[in-house]
């Protein structure tokens, strides 16, 4: 008996010795954090005083309701009385967060997250296959846009003509073929002044002092549009920073020096014709490279290869390889753009106007491996972000100078959108799914030009 009082006697004390001991060192915390005391002390209290300890020595501290609508006062008692111990509560919700996605979702949401958002930010899903709308797979859906109507008033006309007897069929042929010719004239004339004007040298119409960028919140709203599911700061968006990374080649053409290339190799325009590619964002390709070529001298590969035919939603896990085999080939390769086309609503037009041309807009992209659920992910790591940024806004700022209402705000986003192979990669968005394949060709003439700026820059 005595035995078993003594060994009672013993729990108790100790029991209630722990209580003072926890009880006065958060006095003492509160006290000396008063005093200046900061962050530090609370992690090695802490890390003293640990959940498992605590639920030892005073387990009702640590009771959880499992009911809804269960009382919380005894939660609401040690958030108060032990506010330092709240780190643990926030780890363990980080690792739920991130323990929902794995590797494929993130590169399937990779996939959809970068293309058909409006240009506030809104992502648009199209599900109407008619009337110039924009399927899943990112093609112009059969019978989608004024062509099909326009080539059936042609063939009613013919038809007419047919009725009328063979003079007026004729006439009509005649007035066809001269039509035809003058349009082929037009045409030869339009070429020719595209042409002359293309390496012109363009006027500086606007300048943006350094003061004014070195304003990080002046720089989000005039230059970036950052999406909601990720976040930046100063420390990335630095303009000087940003402007002091050479972006110049460092070698000549006699090796290459660009490589162009499409994760969504389907995409369309409004006037595409189905299966022929050279009126799909891969012609737009071959304009640019044509005139990088011709028209600059630079050395370019225009990579053809097709990623999302069959399976979209993994275009740039299947381009991958492929682009990393290219580089590997062509080691002299110091620039790489990926060109795509964006997905907006029907009722939007992102076009404007250069040297009187009808241009569709441009817009640079950006990923940053950072969601604000999950924060940096660490196996879509970049080490090329600074330098991604940097020529995003190298050339984001030559366009406002040279070229303004051409270039949409630099979007930011989550996830990687393989911009880790190159320091110099730029993922542009020309025009969308209501441009034109003419107005999308005549974007390439401004930003060719601007290529040749920034990267002749440290020449």
């Amino acid at each position: 008996m005595y035995s078993f009082i003594s060994k009672k006697r013993k729990k108790n004390l100790c029991f209630s010795g722990s209580v003072c001991a926890i009880l006065l060192v958060s006095l003492l915390l509160l006290f000396k954090e008063q005093q200046g005391i900061g962050e530090i002390m609370k992690q090695e209290l802490a890390d003293l005083f640990s959940e498992e300890i605590i639920a030892f020595y005073i387990p009702w501290m640590t009771y959880q309701p499992q009911k809804e609508g269960e009382s919380v006062f005894f939660e609401e008692i040690w958030c108060q009385v032990f506010p330092w111990l709240d780190y643990v509560e926030e780890q363990e919700y980080e690792t739920e967060i991130e323990s929902a996605f794995s590797y494929e979702m993130i590169l399937a949401l990779e996939a959809a997250d970068e293309n058909y958002v409006k240009e506030t930010g809104e992502v648009v899903i199209q599900t109407d296959t008619t009337d110039n709308k924009v399927d899943n797979s990112g093609e112009i859906a059969s019978g989608d846009d004024g062509r099909l109507e326009e080539f059936a008033g042609d063939k009613e006309k013919e038809q007419d003509a047919d009725k009328t007897g063979g003079e007026n069929a004729e006439n009509a042929s005649e007035e066809i073929e001269e039509a035809s010719q003058n349009e082929e004239v037009d045409n030869e004339n339009a070429e020719e002044n595209t042409a002359k004007q293309t390496t012109a040298t363009p006027e500086k119409v606007a300048t943006y002092p350094m003061e004014k960028l070195a304003d990080f919140d002046y720089l989000i709203q005039n230059f970036y549009q950052v999406d909601r599911t990720t976040t930046i700061d100063g420390s990335q968006l630095n303009a000087q920073e940003m402007l002091n990374r050479d972006m110049g080649l460092s070698h000549d053409a006699s090796t290459p020096q660009i490589l162009i290339y499409h994760t969504h190799s389907q995409e369309g325009y409004a006037d595409s014709v189905a299966g022929d590619m050279t009126t799909s964002v891969v012609g737009v390709g071959d304009y640019l490279t044509e005139l990088l070529t011709e028209e600059y001298g630079f050395n370019v590969i225009h990579h053809t290869g097709q990623y999302d035919v069959e399976d979209r939603d993994h275009a740039y896990s299947l381009a991958g390889p492929a682009l990393e085999q290219l580089l590997a080939d062509n080691p002299s390769i110091e620039v790489v753009i990926d060109l795509h086309r964006d997905g907006v609503q029907e009722s939007t037009r992102l076009v404007t106007e250069v040297d009187g041309r009808p241009t569709a807009k441009i817009m640079f992209f950006n990923g940053l491996s950072r969601t604000t659920s999950m924060g940096d992910i660490a196996y879509l790591e970049n080490p090329n972000i600074a330098d991604n940024l940097a020529f995003s806004f190298q050339m984001q700022l030559k366009a406002a100078e040279y070229y303004p209402d051409l270039t949409r705000r630099i979007y930011l986003k989550g996830y990687r959108y393989n911009m880790h192979y190159c320091p110099k990669t730029l993922l542009v968005e020309v025009g969308a799914q209501t441009n034109t394949v003419e107005e999308a060709k005549n974007a390439m003439i401004p930003l060719a030009q601007l290529l040749s700026q920034v990267l002749n820059s440290g020449s």
